[in-house]
C-alpha cells in the first residue's frame, strides 16, 4: 500500500482500537453498563475493519495476470466496503439491539469508576489516532474540504480511517453523557438510551461509507484537474490536433486508465501517427504518473461527419456529432478537437 494509502493512520488506529476495546471490556464486566458493552463491540469491530483495509493493502500489490490482466487494485475498494458492512452489522446493528433491551430492562450502574475512567482513556487514545488520520490526510487533500475530500478520494483508507474515528469520539461522548445520566438520575434507562444512540451513529457512518465505497467499485474517472492535465497532453499542436472523446477510469487508487480518440492530420503516414502516439504516451504519464494504462486511438476529424452526426467512433455518453459530453468527469463539457486546417 503506498504512503497514500495511509498504513501510518491504519495502524494508529488498530492499536488505539485494541487497547480500547481491552479496557471497555474490562469496565462492562465490573460495572454491567451496556453502553461499555456496545462500546467494547464498537472497538472490537473497528480493529477488525483496520486489519481488513491492511489486507486489502496487501492483496491489491499482487502483479497482473492473464485471467486478471489490469491487476487487483480494486482490492482496497472491496476490503472498503465490507468493513462498512462490519461496522454496520457487528457495531451499528449489536448496540442497537443491546440499548433496546436495556431501557426495556434497565439497572443501576456498578462501580462507576471504572467506566467513567476507561471513557476518559478512550477519548485521549481515540483522539490520538484521529489527529494521525487527519495529519496524513492534510498530505493529500489539498484545497479540498473534509466533506469533499471523502467524497472525491480514490484511495479509501484515509476516509474510512477518518471516519470511523470520528464516530468512535462521538460515540464516546455518547456513552459519557449515558452512564452520566445514569449515575445523576438513578434511572439506568439513560445508559440504554446512550447504548441506541451509539448504534444509529454507526449506522449512518457505515451507510455514508458504503455509499461512497459502491461509486468506488463501480469504477470512478479522474479527476477533473488530472483530465485537463491529460488533454493537454494528448495534443502536440502538428500531428496531434485535438482529442475528439476520451474515457478515464481507475483501476485502483494509484492507477489510472486511459482510453481516448485523438485527431490527426489526414495526410500523415503511419510512422508519423504511430511516432505521435507514442511521443502522446509519454507525455500522458509525465504530467499523471498514476496513468500506467493508455490506448489511444487515431482518427480522422470531419467537420462534416460531425454535423451530420455519423461519427463511427460514438461512445456512451457522447452527442450524436461523437463529441464527449462528459468530459471524463461528467461536467457535461464537449472535448471538440481542434480543427486540422484540412
Amino acid at each position: 500500500m503506498s504512503a497514500s494509502g495511509g498504513t501510518k493512520a491504519i495502524v494508529a488506529a488498530l492499536g488505539a482500537n485494541l487497547a480500547i476495546a481491552v479496557a471497555k471490556f474490562v469496565a462492562f464486566l465490573f460495572s454491567g453498563s451496556s453502553s461499555m458493552l456496545a462500546e467494547s463491540v464498537h472497538s472490537v469491530a473497528d480493529s477488525g475493519n483496520q486489519g481488513l483495509l491492511l489486507l486489502g493493502g496487501k492483496k491489491a500489490q499482487r502483479e497482473a495476470t492473464p485471467q486478471h490482466p489490469f491487476g487487483y487494485g480494486r482490492e482496497r475498494y472491496i476490503y472498503a466496503f465490507l468493513v462498512s458492512i462490519v461496522l454496520f452489522s457487528v457495531g451499528g446493528m449489536f448496540a442497537v439491539y443491546e440499548g433496546y433491551e436495556k431501557i426495556k430492562h434497565p439497572h443501576e450502574i456498578e462501580a462507576w469508576y471504572w467506566p467513567v475512567g476507561v471513557l476518559v482513556f478512550a477519548i485521549i487514545a481515540e483522539g490520538f489516532s484521529f489527529r494521525t488520520a487527519i495529519k496524513e490526510s492534510n498530505e493529500t487533500r489539498g484545497s479540498l474540504s473534509w466533506r469533499e475530500f471523502i467524497r472525491r478520494a480514490k484511495a479509501p483508507e484515509l476516509p474510512v480511517v477518518l471516519l470511523e474515528d470520528f464516530g468512535a469520539l462521538i460515540g464516546l461522548v455518547l456513552a459519557l453523557a449515558g452512564v452520566g445520566l445514569a449515575l445523576a438520575t438513578g434511572d439506568g434507562v439513560w445508559d440504554g438510551i446512550g447504548t441506541l444512540c451509539i448504534g444509529v451513529l454507526l449506522i449512518i457512518i457505515a451507510i455514508v461509507l458504503a455509499a461512497e465505497t459502491k461509486s468506488l467499485l463501480l469504477g470512478e474517472a479522474a479527476g477533473a484537474d488530472q483530465v485537463e492535465k491529460i488533454k493537454a497532453a494528448v495534443v502536440d499542436g502538428d500531428t496531434v490536433t485535438g482529442v475528439i472523446h476520451m474515457r478515464t477510469l481507475h483501476l485502483g487508487p494509484e492507477e489510472l486508465l486511459v482510453a481516448a480518440k485523438i485527431a490527426v492530420q489526414h495526410d500523415d503516414t503511419a510512422t508519423e501517427v504511430a511516432n505521435a502516439i507514442n511521443a502522446a504516451e509519454n507525455r500522458i504519464r509525465a504530467a499523471v504518473p498514476i496513468a500506467r494504462v493508455i490506448y489511444l486511438e487515431p482518427d480522422i476529424y470531419s467537420e462534416a461527419a460531425a454535423a451530420a452526426g455519423t461519427n463511427p467512433g460514438k461512445a456512451p455518453g457522447d452527442t450524436p456529432d461523437g463529441t464527449d459530453t462528459t468530459d471524463g468527469t461528467d461536467d457535461g463539457t464537449p472535448d471538440t478537437p481542434t480543427k486540422s486546417g484540412h
